[in-house]
């Protein structure tokens, strides 16, 4: 059996096809949940969880970060192995990640080019610190050194949010705006933060999100091994389940919180995230059930050029034309008369945010009939 599957494997194109699948079905949902029709009107899955908890909504961000350790290890891997000096490959992992973190920025002043409400922390600028540290550290240790430094960092930051005082409180607490995360961001970031004095992608939760990338690159390491196909899967849905228990039983402790992203929710993350691209792994790489996934590979194959369009296609609908304090944008217009059709407004935010979707797919769907790609 392993050898039959380990030549159905090889038969397949070199790039994973699970991954691409993976990466569009999250891109898909990142763009659902950040663009309902109404943002007061959403159904319950798509919302974030206020603070403790986890809703299928807050999957998303980390298991894009996961995968951008994965594609690490799978891209730089093969760079390793031509022969390709790691000065060469330096100069390109740090133009990508300054060019992501300066675009994430300017994305934060849209859409009336506001420079003097710029927001540092951001969802593109924690992919490229990610981006570099993973880079790093797959050009220049091995898994090894990565899985301990992985379960320092998580224990490390445990430890530092729940015991560590917080200045003016007294005490360590993880309230919103009142832990040690919080008062770090206050004092040090300029300039706009998502919550008015914190952000979620601030200064100390960044290194928990950093282990999420690294978990991801030591998924790839499995993937790129030499063990067979049926091992590689087994493994995955081991160390998927193993991640996952140990997540629920560290909740109880330091609770599974994106917005703090706390080492609960990495693992918690990181082990369902193992598990789904074992199945995918599975059923379209080894069985070769690829019917009916061209819409995720597509997009899954041009991520980030599908985030910039949500982005920026976003802002136009919701620039007020006629003023910013006045006059309506286009999804208000739009909206107000749909609401007058007696849909409810769940459903109706639940059908714009399909919509949006399949509108920012025309873009994509071009580029890749025109083999465009962007690689930052």
């Amino acid at each position: 059996m392993p050898e039959t599957m380990e030549g159905v494997a090889k038969s397949k194109s070199a790039r994973l096809m699970a991954l691409d699948i993976f990466r569009g079905l999250t891109i898909t949902t990142m763009i659902i949940v950040n663009d309902p029709g109404l943002e007061e009107h959403t159904y319950a899955p798509l919302q974030h969880a206020r603070w403790n908890g986890i809703t299928p909504t807050d999957y998303v961000f980390p298991s894009f970060i996961f995968m951008v350790g994965i594609s690490v290890a799978l891209s730089y891997s093969k760079q390793l192995a031509k022969g390709l000096p790691r000065r060469d490959m330096l100069r390109k992992i740090f133009r990508r990640a300054i060019i992501l973190f300066v675009l994430g920025v300017f994305l934060s002043t849209l859409p009336y080019f506001d420079f003097a409400n710029y927001r540092i922390p951001g969802v593109l600028q924690r992919i490229s610190l990610v981006y570099v540290a993973c880079a790093l550290l797959f050009l220049y240790t091995g898994w090894k050194f990565q899985a301990r430094l992985s379960a320092f960092i998580l224990l490390a930051y445990c430890l530092v949010m729940t015991l560590v005082p917080v200045p003016g409180y007294g005490y360590a607490i993880l309230e919103p705006g009142k832990n040690l995360a919080a008062w770090l961001d206050a004092i040090v970031i300029p300039g706009r933060m998502w919550q008015g004095t914190w952000d979620p992608e601030g200064i100390l939760s960044s290194f928990p999100a950093v282990v999420s990338g690294i978990l991801g690159m030591l998924t790839g390491q499995l993937v790129l091994g030499k063990q067979t196909t049926e091992r590689k899967i087994i493994w995955l849905f081991f160390g998927g389940f193993i991640s996952f228990a140990v997540a629920n039983m560290w909740n109880w402790w330091f609770p599974i919180n994106k917005n703090l992203w706390t080492s609960s929710f990495v693992l918690y993350t990181a082990g369902l995230d193992a598990m789904i691209l074992a199945s995918l792994y599975y059923l379209v790489d080894v069985l070769g059930y690829q019917r009916g996934w061209k819409f995720a590979m597509i997009y899954g194959s041009n991520a980030i050029a599908a985030y910039l369009v949500a982005e920026v296609v976003d802002d136009l609908l919701v620039l007020r034309w006629s003023g910013r304090e006045h006059g309506k944008s286009m999804q208000e217009w739009a909206i107000e008369r749909l609401l007058t059709t007696g849909i409810s407004p769940e459903l109706l935010s639940f059908l714009w945010a399909l919509a949006f979707c399949a509108l920012c797919f025309i873009p994509i769907y071009f580029l890749y009939r025109k083999k465009i790609f962007l690689k930052i």
